[in-house]
């Protein structure tokens, strides 16, 4: 475990209110509100210049708001006695004195805030980096200095975590290893907030999605709801004569596209209605199922026009 079991409110760890950040005529961040409750994983994704990371900055103190705020256990991030003892962040693996060791970067933190050195080892081993530890972060590869930041923001116990792209560099031995890391984390009570541009691993990770546009919050629900919600249902169908089946769904008003070897794609009717159709038509058909929607499509479906217009200093 990453931390050891604790009993953890059943008010939300942390609750955003209304954030904005505007940079002149430029509004990164509009308004975002959400919240955070123990033992859920929730995916922050968006696309780029979405204001992902800015929230996530204006979360920790680390940029002021123009207006709203955020509270961490009923309190801004600037009041707390002992931040990472209630929310650790990775936000920026680059950020780490590139001079000292692992070791030595974690007992830092911990002497800062009263934490006993043991503890800084105890993390390294647990993030894989027990072998590495005396090395200086500048030999770091930046799988390694994720792993160091999630050992950081692990380091106080925290109820809350907010991580951005922790996945970012990592072999697919690391990406399988943050999956797990997330789902226990959670699992002993705590909130988490993770930025990612996979989609597949959020898909299998996280238990509520927060979808962000232009700056605004385009959905805040589960990933089932946001599925459900926003991706197009797809019927894969093969027949011997795919010319007349594709005929006879389009005049039932089906969207239909034809893969080069034959295999029919339906949007529109289900498999159920194109078999009786296929039926009635004395049409023989091979293949006839529907396709799980993919989190991807939906996202997709989602965030189609609310990318900001690609430009230098765009804020993510």
């Amino acid at each position: 475990m990453a931390g050891g079991t604790r009993v953890r409110s059943v008010v939300a760890v942390i609750e955003v209110q209304e954030l904005t950040k505007r940079y002149g005529d430029v509004t990164a961040v509009d308004g975002v509100s959400f919240r955070l409750e123990p033992g859920v994983v929730n995916g922050f994704i968006g696309p780029n210049g979405a204001g992902k990371s800015t929230t996530m900055r204006m979360m920790v103190g680390l940029d002021r708001p123009t207006s709203g705020r955020c509270l961490i256990g009923g309190r801004p991030y600037r009041d707390l006695d002992a931040p990472l003892r209630s929310v650790g962040a990775l936000l920026d693996a680059e950020a780490i004195h590139p001079g000292r060791s692992g070791r030595d970067h974690l007992r830092f933190l911990a002497r800062s805030h009263g934490i006993p050195g043991g503890r800084a080892d105890e993390l390294l081993e647990m993030v894989g980096l027990a072998d590495a530890a005396d090395r200086r972060v500048r030999g770091y590869s930046l799988g390694m200095r994720q792993r160091l930041g999630l050992a950081a923001a692990l380091l106080g116990d925290p109820a809350a975590l907010l991580l951005d792209e922790p996945a970012n560099g990592m072999d697919p031995d690391g990406i399988i290893w943050i999956r797990s890391l997330l789902r226990s984390l959670a699992r002993e009570g705590r909130a988490v907030l993770v930025s990612s541009h996979l989609m597949g691993e959020l898909a299998q990770t996280a238990d509520r999605l927060i979808v962000l546009g232009r700056g605004r919050v385009l959905a805040d629900a589960s990933v089932v709801e946001l599925l459900t919600r926003n991706a197009t249902r797809t019927v894969r169908t093969r027949t011997d004569q795919p010319e007349r089946l594709e005929k006879l769904l389009r005049d039932h008003d089906a969207a239909v596209a034809r893969r080069p070897d034959g295999t029919l794609e339906v949007i529109g009717p289900a498999a159920e209605e194109i078999a009786v159709l296929a039926h009635h038509a004395g049409i023989l058909l091979f293949e006839n199922v529907t396709v799980a929607a993919s989190l991807e499509d939906a996202y997709l479906a989602l965030t189609r026009d609310h990318a900001r217009p690609l430009a230098g200093g765009s804020p993510r």
